[in-house]
Formats: structure tokens, sequence, C-alpha cells
């Protein structure tokens, strides 16, 4: 079986693009992201240009999970719980009027989204490596006990 189908590749590769692209609207063009949501601009742009940089990483995470999913499969769950602390997080700051509604929109489109399908990606890709893990543990048992059934010849340093 295949670590992923080819719509959870697909699926991948449009987040990882998407997270770049993203990532550098905040980390260049912070201003007009204010602007556009209707948010006072911060004094401080270390905070947003930081979090641009996180979402860079993660879109080059996702990039990297697609092709190699057993092997990255931790970085999808870190996604996964960043997508949704930040869900949380959000809608709460939607919820108490700190953020405008428009801002749940982005929020949808960016995390919310993504939630289910990474979800079922993640549960494939660990019952993947579970199976993956049991088959070498039995290779190595089976090996194990071939090399300790087989005599050797000589022991230079028993006593």
């Amino acid at each position: 079986m295949t670590p992923l189908l080819p719509w959870m590749r697909y699926l991948l590769r449009f987040v990882a693009v998407y997270n770049v692209l993203a990532g550098l609207v905040m980390l260049v063009f912070y201003h007009e992201s204010f602007k556009f949501l209707g948010v006072q601009k911060p004094t401080m742009n270390l905070p947003i240009q930081l979090d641009g940089a996180l979402v860079i990483l993660f879109g080059v995470g996702y990039w990297l999970v697609q092709r190699e999913p057993l092997d990255n499969r931790n970085l999808l769950r870190l996604g996964m719980w960043s997508k949704a602390l930040g869900s949380l997080l959000g809608t709460y700051y939607v919820w108490v009027g700190k953020l405008p509604p428009v801002f749940f929109a982005l929020l949808f489109v960016s995390d919310i989204i993504y939630l289910p399908p990474f979800w079922v990606m993640q549960r494939r890709i660990d019952r993947l490596a579970a199976e993956r893990k049991r088959q070498v543990a039995e290779l190595l048992g089976e090996a194990t006990l071939s090399n300790a059934a087989r005599p050797t010849a000589i022991r230079p340093f028993a006593a």
C-alpha cells in the first residue's frame, strides 16, 4: 500500500505552496495584510514576521511529507497541531470582537478546512509506519535467531 493516495499528495503540495506564499506575505507585505483585515498595525512588526517565517517552514514541511510520508510524518502532526491551535485562538479572538469577522474567513481557508484531511492522512501514515516497524522487528528477530543458532568458527578473544 502506498503511504499517500494521489489526492493526499496533491493536497499537501497545494498546502505547501499556499503556506510559502502566505508566509512571504506575512514577512514582506504585512502592512497590506493589516490594512486588508482592517486591523491596526502593531508598533513592532517582528512577531508577525516571525510568524511568517514559521508559516514558510511549515510549507517546506508539508512538501517534505508529500515526498517521504513515513519518514516525515511528525512534520504533518506538528502542522496539524499548529492549524488546530491557531484555529482555536483565531476563532476566540473573532468571537470576543478583537478581530473582525473577515478574519474567520481567512482562518477557514488557511487552517480549519485542512484539519479533517490532515487527520485522515496522519492516521493512514501512522498505521503504515506501525506496520513497517512491525515488519522490521520481525525481520530483525529472525536474523538474530538465525545468527545465534549459527556456530562461529573462531573466537580469538573468548575465554
